[in-house]
């Protein structure tokens, strides 16, 4: 749960507080929150806009994903509540060690509230702690189900070599993927140059 403590005219104390239902999740929010208008209750606008937050999530008093974004807009007044972040988001994925186990950036974000789906697109950039790395234009991370998952083009970067293909699905930490539609593989060799195999195995 977030709590936002909000002044309007200096006069009125206002307390908005939301919630991001992550199974038992405890949800704190940092104090580096500026919150930059509480807007009217129509459905088309947000209730709450704030800049340059920082959201963590919380459980059993362990972080386990930290979610950073310029903008934040909560979206409250519709049937599926939702918050956007229009001009995107990084986020840490951390493990009970507190070691960041994979990072995702991109351009734009919803998150959507009773589904517990998060939704990435643009330009979004995922890592693990292989230093492999993930780049498509669009990515779902279901909570519900422990899955981050594409049906778009994806490229995938390890050690070995580049990877390209149609459709993505992995755990939550990026650890265990495979590409559903594998079409292409370039080795790279010392000199850190790329040779094409026609032949892709799944991971």
């Amino acid at each position: 749960m977030i709590r936002l403590s909000l002044k309007k005219n200096h006069k009125t104390l206002i307390f908005v507080t939301f919630v991001f239902s992550w199974v038992s999740t405890l949800i704190s929010c940092t104090n580096n929150i500026d919150i930059a208008s509480v807007l009217d209750n129509k459905e088309d606008k947000a209730s709450i806009t704030a800049k340059k937050s920082e959201i963590i999530y919380t459980e059993n008093g362990k972080v386990k994903l930290k979610v950073i974004a310029p903008v934040t807009k909560i979206f409250q007044n519709v049937d599926q509540p939702y918050t956007e972040f229009p001009e995107g988001i990084t986020v840490y994925n951390f493990s009970d060690s507190m070691e960041i186990e994979s990072e995702l950036t991109s351009n734009y974000a919803n998150y959507y509230d009773k589904k517990k789906l998060w939704s990435a697109s643009n330009n979004v950039i995922a890592k693990n702690k292989k230093g492999e790395t993930l780049n498509t234009e669009h990515l779902f991370w279901d909570q519900n189900k422990k899955t981050i998952y594409t049906e778009d083009m994806v490229k995938i970067t390890t050690a070995d070599g580049i990877q390209y293909g149609q459709g993505f699905v992995s755990d939550e930490a990026f650890n265990n993927w495979e590409i559903k539609k594998p079409n292409s593989f370039y080795y790279l060799n010392e000199n850190k140059e790329a040779k094409k195999d026609s032949t892709l195995s799944k991971k």
